[in-house]
C-alpha cells in the first residue's frame, strides 16, 4: 500500500492570466542560487584565456551570452527533471516543502516539458559559441538528465553520482575558455583537477544533508549507502586535495603564481577548519554555502596573480 506521504497530490492549475505567478515558479524551479557557479566557472574559463579579469567591447556581450547558457537555461533543463524524478523524495522532506512541484503548482509532466524546452533552448542558444561549446552544452544536458532519470540514474549509483557532479569543476571553466577562444587548445588542465577535487568535496555534503530523505524513498545514494560519516571523511579528504595540489603547483609555478603560497598558507588551514565545522554529519545547505563562497577567496587571488590587466 502507498504511504500517504508519496502519494501524488493534484496539481494545481494556475489561473492562465497570472503569468507573474508561473514565471516565479519556473524561476525557483531553476534554482538562481545556482547561478552563483555558473558566473564562477565563467569567470575563471575568462581569466584563463585572457589573462584579464573584466572583459571589454564584444566580449562583454559574449559573456553575456555565456551567461544566459550555463545559468538559468542550462540548470532549468537538469532540474526540472531532477525535481520530477525526485518527487517522492522531496515530499518527505522539509527543506523542499515550498517546491513548484511539492506545493502541487507544477506537475511532474509539466517539469518533463520546462525540461526539454529548457534542453532544445540550452543547444540552441549555444551555437553562436561555437561548435565544441554547443556540443559540450547538449551532453552537460545528457549527463544532468541521466543523473536523475531512470533507467540510468546516476544518482543512485554510489560513486557515479559523484563523478557525474565532480565534472563540473572542468567543464565549467573549460566552458568559459571555449566561448573565448574557440577551442580547447592551450587550456591548463592542471587547474581543472583542482577544480574537480573541490568540486567532488563540495558535492558530497550534500547527499548528507538529503540522506534521511533519500534513504525513505528508496534512493541508494552515496550517502544512503557510505552512511554520512564516511561521505563526510571522503569529501574532506577531496577538498584537503584540492588545497595541497594548489599549493604544490604554486610552489612550482605551474598555472598558479609562486607569489599565492603566502595566501595559500593561511587561506587553506581556514578552508579545511571550515569544512570540518560546518559541514560534519547532516549540514544545512546554508553552511554547504558559506563554505563554498570562501573558496572564492583564493580563486580570486589566483585571479589577480594571473592576469596582466584588468
Amino acid at each position: 500500500m502507498t504511504s500517504p506521504r508519496l502519494q501524488t497530490p493534484p496539481a494545481v492549475r494556475l489561473d492562465r492570466a497570472d503569468p507573474r505567478r508561473r514565471a516565479l515558479d519556473v524561476l525557483a524551479v531553476s534554482r538562481p542560487r545556482f547561478w552563483i557557479a555558473s558566473i564562477v566557472m565563467a569567470e575563471i574559463g575568462f581569466v584563463l584565456a585572457t589573462h584579464r579579469i573584466v572583459p571589454r567591447g564584444q566580449e562583454v556581450v559574449t559573456m553575456a551570452h555565456l551567461l544566459l547558457v550555463s545559468g538559468p537555461l542550462l540548470w532549468l533543463a537538469v532540474l526540472a527533471v531532477n525535481d520530477a524524478h525526485d518527487l517522492a523524495t522531496d515530499r518527505i522532506n522539509p527543506r523542499k516543502a515550498g517546491s513548484p512541484l511539492v506545493a502541487g503548482r507544477i506537475s511532474a509532466r509539466g517539469a518533463f516539458r520546462i525540461a526539454v524546452a529548457a534542453g532544445v533552448l540550452t543547444v540552441l542558444a549555444a551555437i553562436p559559441l561555437g561548435a565544441l561549446f554547443t556540443v559540450g552544452c547538449a551532453l552537460v544536458v545528457l549527463l544532468g538528465w541521466a543523473y536523475s532519470a531512470p533507467p540510468i540514474r546516476l544518482k543512485a549509483r554510489p560513486g557515479a553520482d559523484l563523478l557525474a557532479n565532480a565534472v563540473i569543476g572542468v567543464v565549467g571553466p573549460l566552458g568559459g575558455w571555449v566561448a573565448f577562444t574557440g577551442g580547447a587548445q592551450g587550456f591548463p588542465w592542471p587547474i581543472a583537477v583542482v577544480g574537480v577535487l573541490a568540486a567532488a568535496g563540495l558535492y558530497l555534503p550534500t547527499t548528507a544533508a538529503d540522506r534521511d530523505a533519500d534513504r525513505a524513498a528508496g534512493i541508494g545514494t552515496i550517502a544512503v549507502s557510505l552512511g554520512p560519516r564516511a561521505v563526510f571523511e571522503l569529501g574532506f579528504a577531496l577538498w584537503t586535495a584540492s588545497a595541497v595540489l594548489a599549493f604544490l603547483l604554486s610552489l612550482n609555478g605551474i598555472v598558479l603564481d609562486a607569489s599565492l603560497v603566502p595566501l595559500q598558507l593561511v587561506a587553506t588551514p581556514v578552508l579545511l577548519v571550515m569544512y570540518r565545522r560546518l559541514l560534519r554529519d547532516r549540514p544545512s545547505f546554508t553552511a554547504i554555502t558559506v563554505v563554498a563562497c570562501a573558496y572564492v577567496v583564493p580563486c580570486a587571488g589566483f585571479a589577480l596573480t594571473y592576469i596582466d590587466a584588468l
